[in-house]
């Protein structure tokens, strides 16, 4: 399905899309009458910093990730929580959203706890501590040359489970995960470094839609918008 549109069944592929879309909004919809404002991710670390490109060897076919400005730095927002919002002490779905300023304006990026490896990296995989997850995009990004997937790896501090105690440790001392791109088999590619502090900001107004606001050079597959974008509009443009 990935990367063949044009095909006829690219056809039935967003009806199937469609249909799962509206199940989702619905779901989504019904959970947030219980859980507002967010039915997922209802607590989070709020995150301020910059993304560094470092060197890149392969091409991804998405610009922001080859060629992303004239500098080679950029700030970013960002916002780390847990997906269902287990106590700490239990393994829960982690997130990690990123908004990033670009040359065309500001970009979000959503990640969350999956596998590295094929097929894993297309699954959810719930860890405790974030510094032993790999923070992916699950969903792939159309590029020029097809479809690209991003992860996030930590390299330092180790960090706890319960949030208070990260927001802590990040006050004083970065997160530092480096980015890679991958295409849906392929061997993931460093390509830029995150550097991350608690936000002297944690009014947690920011909402995030990597689905409407994507990194210059990205497209979204026409069957993954029909799947996530309703769920997205439904929750978020409720008061």
């Amino acid at each position: 399905m990935i990367g063949r549109e044009g095909s006829r069944g690219a056809d039935a592929a967003p009806l199937l899309a469609r249909a799962g879309g509206g199940i989702l909004r619905a779901a989504f919809v019904a959970l947030r009458l219980f859980r507002r404002p967010r039915p997922i991710h209802p607590r989070g670390v709020l995150l301020e910093g910059t993304v560094r490109w470092t060197s890149r060897q392969d091409a991804s076919g998405i610009r922001w990730i080859d060629d992303p400005a004239d500098a080679d730095v950029a700030r970013v927002t960002a916002r780390f929580s847990r997906s269902v919002g287990l106590p700490s002490a239990l393994p829960d779905v982690l997130g990690l959203a990123i908004r990033t300023e670009t040359t065309d304006g500001w970009a979000d990026i959503e990640l969350a706890s999956t596998g590295a490896r094929f097929p894993w990296r297309f699954t959810l995989r719930p860890a405790r501590r974030p510094s032993s997850a790999n923070l992916g995009s699950l969903i792939p990004y159309r590029g020029r040359h097809g479809a690209v997937l991003i992860i996030a790896r930590p390299l330092s501090p180790a960090l706890p489970p319960a949030s208070d105690a990260i927001a802590r440790i990040l006050s004083r001392e970065p997160w530092r995960l480096r980015l890679h791109h991958a295409t849906t088999h392929g061997a993931w590619s460093p390509f830029a470094v995150l550097e991350l502090r608690t936000a002297t900001d944690q009014s947690d107004a920011i909402r995030f839609d990597a689905g409407r606001h994507l990194v210059p050079g990205a497209r979204m597959y026409r069957w993954i918008r029909a799947l996530r974008q309703p769920s997205y509009d439904a929750v978020q443009n409720q008061k």
